[in-house]
């Protein structure tokens, strides 16, 4: 059986992520405790990560995805998360039928 290009790319994408996960583990796990600094930049990674993904759609991708990122913020500070996704779902695409 041979295998689709397509296939191999997730292969390798789950080996990747995989070895990823493992790797930081065991990185991690030789540390009695977690020096101060590497606990500050791991604390710092998923906003880095967040901005990374979500900034593109603010600055390229339209008015609609602009709106629904701001009052996502705003939701995300009042509303379990659930319930945000949700209601910015249904937002945008609102907003992406009425601009």
């Amino acid at each position: 059986m041979v295998l689709s290009a397509t296939a191999w790319v997730i292969l390798a994408g789950a080996v990747a992520t995989y070895l990823t996960r493992v790797g930081g583990h065991a990185v991690l796990s030789r540390f009695e405790r977690i020096p101060p600094r590497v606990e500050a930049a791991l604390n710092a990674v998923p906003a880095a990560v967040l901005t990374a993904i979500v900034a593109p759609y603010a600055v390229f991708f339209g008015l609609a995805e602009a709106i629904t990122i701001a009052a996502a913020i705003v939701l995300a500070l009042r509303l379990p998360t659930l319930a945000m996704l949700g209601i910015c779902w249904a937002l945008v695409w609102l907003l992406r039928q009425a601009i």
